[in-house]
């Protein structure tokens, strides 16, 4: 009785009871089955603006940044030169026609007097003319054409709807045609590019789970793209183009998916992340909270067997909502513990009281939660 006392006295702990633990039956159920894949904006369409003729520039009539729409103008050259080489094409098309006309009429003039002071050899040689008159014309036609062409193309304009970059060149710059430095770029936003890259061996692996009957493909695979700031991004998307060839050097798969882009939130280039939901799988839902991952990545939880707590060692093939999806480790209908861990052993013994978890994964007892329920309806 002294030790006692003295050990009372000295705050020594007296024997424990068995803890009291809340737990919830696990269900096996179908759950999506979905993987998280990085990802990178590229445009629809993009295209450098090189002008076709050389020239001053004389006006940039375009605001960067603001969206443009096909056939708008971008950059005026100076047509002076141009225009010059125009009248002077126009001039060799009426010197030509002059020409036609001219042989033309020696020829019929030549086959009214055949046989009278014309030989049949100079009747001849007067319709080689007109045959080479003609070619003059269409020769001096094509050239106007080329020079109207070219004054034409001193008004640059936008080949496609998009967005506008900064001008590379100001007023009074002299540029050349067909020149390598672009005067702006012009790229269309909506709709837009995303760009994964799926593992050959994960590939493989989903194959076989297919086969083996453990995850049911969907017809049309469902996307959802994660913006940098973990946002949720509320356009739709549709794979364009599944990949048909692996990487030699990183072994993954490319993968091009469209996104609905209308306000311009994803941007060329930007990092994103895609969640693609390829079927169903049969698995246990093991809540998070439930759970401890060990520093070598073993996933753990404890359920409640035989009045004790067991540790057990979890297989996961994803997340779901605020759970593991778990296909190995544990067995529909056993007892997980979910409220009561902290400083919780293997083997300790234990009492156990039902409870229910919430979407925002709160833990309630579920006498609590009936008598919520039944106040609410009374």
């Amino acid at each position: 009785l002294m030790l006692a006392n003295q050990a009372l006295a000295q705050g020594a702990p007296g024997p424990r009871g068995p803890t009291e633990v809340g737990v919830m039956a696990v269900a096996q159920e179908d759950v999506p089955y979905t993987v998280t894949l990085p990802g990178r904006a590229t445009a629809y369409q993009q295209t450098s603006i090189r002008p076709q003729v050389g020239g001053e520039v004389l006006e940039i009539t375009y605001d960067p940044g603001k969206p443009v729409k096909t056939g708008d103008l971008l950059f005026r050259l100076d047509p002076e030169t141009l225009a010059a080489a125009l009248a002077a094409a126009e001039a060799a098309v009426i010197g030509a026609e002059a020409s036609l006309t001219e042989a033309q009429n020696t020829v019929t003039r030549y086959r009214r007097l055949e046989g009278s002071g014309v030989s049949a050899v100079d009747r001849a040689s007067a319709e080689v003319a007109v045959r080479q008159a003609e070619a003059d014309l269409k020769s001096a036609e094509a050239a106007r054409a080329s020079a109207l062409l070219a004054l034409e193309r001193t008004e640059i304009t936008s080949p496609l709807d998009g967005m506008a970059d900064v001008a590379a060149v100001s007023v009074g710059d002299l540029v050349t045609a067909s020149q390598s430095e672009a005067l702006t770029t012009i790229t269309q936003l909506d709709p837009i590019y995303v760009d994964v890259l799926q593992s050959s061996a994960r590939m493989l692996r989903n194959r076989a789970r297919i086969n083996a009957g453990q995850l049911t493909a969907s017809r049309e695979v469902q996307s959802q793209l994660i913006l940098e700031t973990g946002e949720e991004y509320s356009g739709t998307g549709r794979i364009v183009s599944p990949g048909v060839r692996v990487s030699p050097t990183t072994g993954t798969v490319p993968i091009r998916l469209q996104f609905d882009n209308p306000e311009g939130v994803i941007l060329p280039g930007q990092f994103l992340r895609l969640k693609l939901t390829l079927g169903t799988t049969r698995a246990v839902l093991v809540p998070q909270r439930a759970t401890s991952r060990a520093s070598d990545g073993t996933l753990t939880a404890f359920v409640a067997r035989d009045g004790k707590a067991a540790q057990v060692t979890l297989t996961e093939t994803g997340t779901y909502r605020n759970s593991w999806i778990v296909t190995q480790g544990i067995s529909p209908g056993e007892q997980l513990i979910l409220d009561g861990l902290d400083n919780l052993r293997a083997n300790a013994e234990t009492t156990t009281v039902p409870v229910t978890i919430d979407a925002e994964g709160v833990v309630r007892e579920v006498t609590e939660s009936a008598d919520k329920t039944a106040a609410g309806e009374g």
